[in-house]
């Protein structure tokens, strides 16, 4: 598991809830483009910004990094 990872993960959640991007960073009170950056592998979120991000999605950090699961939002 890498950075890719995350920022594969969190593409999905959001295209799953088929949500945007910009939405997204929206409703996280970020600017418009922050999930972009991290979609794009051109930054992480910090530790808080990330239980911000599983919170959203209704997941838990370790539903998050659970690799078998490819659909954790469903499952709660």
């Amino acid at each position: 598991m890498d950075e890719k990872y995350i920022k594969m993960k969190i593409a999905k959640l959001r295209t799953d809830k088929n949500i945007s991007a910009r939405e997204l960073s929206l409703r996280l009170g970020q600017s418009t483009g922050y999930i972009n950056t991290i979609e794009n592998g051109k930054s992480l979120p910090s530790m808080g910004m990330f239980l911000c991000i599983c919170e959203y999605f209704n997941i838990t950090p370790e539903e998050f990094f659970d690799e078998e699961n490819n659909e954790p939002a469903l499952i709660n």
